[in-house]
């Protein structure tokens, strides 16, 4: 009985422990986001990311920081459908470079590991592009050259368009869907190109939102760990976005790394199908913020916006977004996770998880699993900061 009640108190001395030394853990960690879709709303709605945009956006310059995060990744997004995408991709990066004109003692941006760890420890926020979607280079490797010199470290092959080199997951799931130029899922000749291209600049290849087929052809060809920059699980909730447990195996074969999507359809199996009839219930709404030229992202925004009981209740519960995690560690070990938020390019993150500021619950709630400090440092960034200098590296 004794041995007993000293196990007991010694279990609940580890657990507070644990519990009072996640803020630390959290300060000195490297915290890594690899998807961040602010500049989306930059273009969209001339949201300025150096202002106060509490209660407007997932993230600004000082919440992000409150946040504790180190390394952002910002997406740099278009549909597929807008004219003359290189160039839109452009003007992004040129209003991230002027936040960072007019904040150089807050956030820097950086060209490779050895860079991000000085600014780190300037206690400066690194910014990297992930450029979302290859149809944004126009099937130029020169313009795909361009894009890596202003600080593009990572290219989605796709989006959920295709692009004529590269099927994505949506058009894969799809008996309807696009084929490559040469008729086939997957990559084609020169889609093995560009994965080659990106190997020797340095720049990861990211493999969210690509197909099954093109994922594959993606490992048979690249000789540098991938990224899944922004993508759960599959087993856990079942939807074309996410990968299998095949796949995560391959990716940790490969030495790199998932980072876990916060978007709530992706992490809850429940979701899906309960978002899907909330946007049907306010589909006359919608098709008519439409018809009066608003792009289709936003009208849904508003919808969602107008209607706050109703999308709250959609949101997954936090611990969603551990399950994932911890669904990878148990798979193929605590090496190969990471964190990919999509915060500002999501309408549905989990509860709990409302903003930028947020992210310490999640180190919070691996410290009281206990993880060691050792463990949780790889989920927050480490790993992340592995695949970067292993893709640097000749």
């Amino acid at each position: 009985m004794m041995k007993t009640k000293l196990l007991f108190i010694s279990l609940i001395a580890t657990f507070q422990l644990s519990a009072q030394n996640y803020q630390n853990i959290h300060k000195n960690a490297i915290l890594v986001d690899t998807h961040n879709d602010f500049l989306t709303q930059t273009m969209e709605k001339n949201f300025v990311f150096d202002t106060n945009l509490k209660g407007k956006t997932h993230s600004d310059l000082n919440r992000i920081k409150e946040g504790g995060v180190d390394v952002q990744f910002f997406s740099v997004w278009s549909d597929g459908e807008k004219q003359n995408p290189y160039d839109f991709a452009n003007r992004q990066i040129d209003s991230l470079d002027a936040v960072i004109k007019r904040n150089p003692d807050k956030i820097v941006k950086v060209a490779n590991s050895k860079e991000l760890l000085k600014a780190v420890k300037q206690n400066k926020i690194a910014a990297l592009i992930g450029v979302e979607g290859g149809h944004q280079f126009e099937n130029d490797l020169g313009k795909l050259e361009a894009l890596y010199n202003r600080g593009t470290r990572y290219i989605t092959l796709t989006w959920n368009n295709s692009t004529p080199w590269a099927t994505s997951a949506s058009d894969e799931t799809n008996p309807e869907g696009a084929k490559n130029s040469e008729g086939k899922n997957g990559l084609t000749a020169f889609g093995k190109q560009v994965v080659q291209k990106m190997n020797s600049l340095g720049m990861m290849v990211d493999i969210s939102h690509v197909g099954e087929q093109t994922f594959y052809d993606v490992i048979a060809t690249t000789t540098k760990p991938v990224i899944a920059s922004h993508s759960s699980v599959y087993a856990l909730c079942p939807h074309k976005r996410n990968l299998k447990d095949d796949q995560i195996k391959a990716i940790a074969k490969n030495g790199g790394v998932i980072q876990i999507n916060f978007n709530s359809g992706f992490i809850d199996p429940s979701v899906d199908a309960r978002e899907m009839a909330f946007i049907e219930s306010h589909k006359a709404e919608i098709d008519s913020l439409m018809q009066t030229g608003m792009e289709p992202f936003l009208a849904q925004e508003s919808i969602y916006k107008k209607y706050t009981e109703e999308s709250e209740a959609l949101r997954a519960p936090f611990e969603w977004v551990i399950k994932h995690i911890e669904y990878v560690i148990k798979l193929v070990g605590v090496d190969y996770v990471g964190i990919g938020s999509d915060f500002d390019g999501i309408f549905l993150p989990p509860k709990e998880l409302d903003d930028v500021t947020d992210y310490i619950k999640i180190t919070k709630a691996l410290a009281e699993k206990g993880y060691s400090e050792k463990d949780i440092d790889k989920i927050l960034g480490g790993n992340l900061l592995r695949v970067l200098i292993a893709n640097e590296t000749n």
